[in-house]
């Protein structure tokens, strides 16, 4: 098992501490295999591990995924790039961004429209650029990528997505039906923690040839 590479804000290391405490059943940990498969495979082939998370508005469950999965690999020293996208720009959602502030992770915003967000989640490591756009943006890799498909309605409407070596389906429930409700902020913090707890153990799994 990999061990820790970066040293996470103090505030973010409890979270992960206690994200990586949620149990992860058998049906997921079916559906994580074929993500730990493909990492996997790349690093023992000596190519670039490039992951694409896309949802159809790029503002919650995409975002989510792209944050985690990279502040994983960073933490576990596996040499991923981690991207996000849509097939409609939206914006970062902000009750997204708030709940990723709660978190631990410091966040620097850019921009009034779709604002551009510093994502930190160390002082080892550049932030992570967040924002809404279509999953082929410039910013992402454009070729030899996986595309990691994080809601049911971008993997059932999206059927070919160029450049893409691999689709893997890992999606999540939409923490937007909560919205303006007593719910809100605890169902944005499920879904990010289920979402940590889930990228942490992609990456802890990864065998790195260091």
């Amino acid at each position: 098992m990999n061990t820790p590479h970066t040293n996470l804000t103090a505030a973010l290391e409890s979270t992960v501490a206690r994200a990586r405490q949620i149990n992860i059943n058998e049906d997921r940990l079916a559906v994580l295999k074929s993500l730990i498969d493909y990492i996997q495979s790349k690093i023992d082939q000596g190519q670039e591990i490039n992951l694409n998370f896309i949802c159809t508005h790029n503002s919650r469950r995409s975002q989510f995924s792209q944050i985690w999965a990279q502040t994983a690999a960073d933490y576990f020293g596996v040499p991923g790039k981690c991207y996000s996208g849509g097939v409609e720009v939206t914006a970062f959602n902000e009750r997204a961004v708030a709940s990723i502030k709660r978190s631990g992770f410091k966040v620097v915003a850019q921009g009034d429209i779709n604002p551009i967000y510093s994502v930190f989640h160390s002082e080892d490591h550049d932030p992570i650029k967040a924002f809404s756009k279509l999953f082929d943006n410039p910013v992402n890799k454009a070729e030899q990528f996986a595309a990691v498909m994080t809601c049911s309605h971008a993997d059932e409407n999206c059927p070919f997505i160029p450049g893409t070596e691999q689709r893997i389906a890992v999606r999540y429930e939409d923490p937007k039906a909560f919205d303006d409700s007593p719910k809100e902020a605890a169902k944005y913090d499920e879904r990010s923690m289920q979402i940590a707890s889930e990228m942490f153990y992609v990456f802890s799994k990864v065998r790195t040839q260091n």
